[in-house]
Formats: C-alpha cells, sequence, structure tokens
C-alpha cells in the first residue's frame, strides 16, 4: 500500500483533521487569552473576528525559496495519482503558509526545518537545496520520513517532517480533490418512505393506503405539497 492510500484511510478513520493539527508540545499549548469583544457582528462574525481575519489574510510567512521548497515538499507527502491532483495543485503551500501565521508557535520549527534541507544538501552534495537533483532531494527526506527506522542523529528532523507531512495531508484532504478522492459524501438527504411497516404494525397501525404512492422522493424535493379543501393532500 502506498503512502497516498495510507493517508487516504487514515482520513476515512476515526482521527481525523483535528488530530493530525494538534501539536502538543508546552509551548504550542500556551495559547494567550482571546482579547475581549467590544463590537457588534458582521455576517455572523464579530468585528474583532472580521479585522483579524482580514490581518491573517494580508500577511505571509514563507518567502519566495521556502515556497519552492515547500512546494516540492507537499507533492512528496501528496504526489499526483492517476485519479487525483499533487498537493500543490489544490493550494497546499498558501494552506500552510496561512496556517503558519494563524499558528505561530509553529513557525521556528517549519523555518528551521526549511534552513536545515539546505544545510544537509550543501553537507552532501555542496549544493543548496533547490538545485540538487530530485533522487538527491529522496535520500535526504528518506531519513526523516520514517520515524520507526531514523537514526537518532535525524530526530529533529524527523519531528519538523511530521509537521510538514501533518499540514501537507491536511490541505489536501480539506479541498475539493481530497473530497473526492476520498469519494466523501457529506450529509446527503435520503429518501423517506413512510415509517416501517414492522414498527406500525408493533404499534397496531397502517399506512394510509391514499399516501403510499405520495411520500417523499428525490425527483420530487423541489415540490410543495398542496391539500384540498378538505385537507386531504393533493
Amino acid at each position: 500500500m502506498n503512502r497516498r492510500e495510507n493517508l487516504k484511510l487514515l482520513f476515512t478513520g476515526s482521527i481525523g483533521t483535528g488530530l493530525l493539527l494538534t501539536n502538543c508540545t508546552p509551548d504550542a499549548q500556551k495559547i494567550p487569552p482571546p482579547p475581549p469583544l467590544t463590537g457588534g457582528t458582521i455576517g455572523g462574525r464579530t468585528e474583532e473576528e472580521n479585522l483579524r481575519d482580514q490581518k491573517l489574510m494580508a500577511e505571509h510567512f514563507f518567502t519566495e525559496d521556502e515556497k519552492k521548497k515547500m512546494t516540492i515538499l507537499v507533492d512528496i507527502v501528496m504526489p499526483k495519482g492517476t485519479d487525483s491532483p499533487a498537493a500543490s495543485e489544490v493550494g497546499a503551500v498558501d494552506f500552510i503558509d496561512f496556517m503558519m501565521i494563524d499558528q505561530p508557535s509553529n513557525q521556528t520549527p517549519m523555518r528551521g526545518g526549511l534552513m536545515w534541507l539546505d544545510y544537509e544538501a550543501d553537507e552532501r552534495f555542496g549544493k543548496p537545496f533547490l538545485e540538487i537533483s530530485s533522487d538527491q532531494i529522496m535520500e535526504i527526506i528518506d531519513d526523516v520520513a520514517w520515524p520507526e527506522t531514523a537514526k537518532p542523529e535525524f530526530e529533529g528532523g524527523v519531528k519538523w517532517f511530521n509537521l510538514v507531512r501533518n499540514f501537507s495531508a491536511t490541505a489536501f484532504f480539506s479541498s475539493e480533490a481530497g473530497w473526492k478522492y476520498m469519494d466523501y459524501k457529506g450529509n446527503q438527504a435520503n429518501v423517506w418512505d413512510g415509517v416501517p411497516v414492522e414498527v406500525m404494525e408493533k404499534h397496531g397501525l397502517s399506512l394510509p393506503e391514499q399516501y403510499l404512492s405520495l411520500y417523499l422522493k428525490p425527483e420530487d424535493r423541489g415540490r410543495v405539497a398542496e391539500w384540498d379543501a378538505e385537507g386531504n393532500l393533493i
């Protein structure tokens, strides 16, 4: 089973996106209390919330070189498949950029990991990370992508790549393409054909024969019910 299939099973199970983004470090738990709200609501959100949203959307964390690195990384985590796009094609890098602003506690480990890529590439191949080959990139990533087999000296890199992997998978499976890949249906209305016969019989009741053909069907969902002068459903 490949990496993409493993991640698909993860997201269709009981763990879900929220758990993947949980950062269990002590610093991450020190969340400052929100400022007191003083304004009214705009479209269901307070004035303070709207101002905060505008501020977050206007800021960016990654430099251009960092965005290029992240594009490579997210596509390693969620590569293009025969039936779905790569993570970079559904905006994963922009999503992670936003999350770095929204969750500042992740900024230092994320930037440190991206800097480490250049250090490691230079040590091994004498070039910056963005100038090495695909095979050389995978040589570096393979050393930090498998926590159970990683060498002790790569412990920091493993933690960093876990962060990258979690954000990349969350970005992909939060997108429309990710929903389609999981075959996620969401909440869909069912067809109601009356109270089950066994339930009616248990209570000594039966469905009115004249209404059996009129119970809600998918093709009639937009139809407004009508009654005659005596209160009978037409």
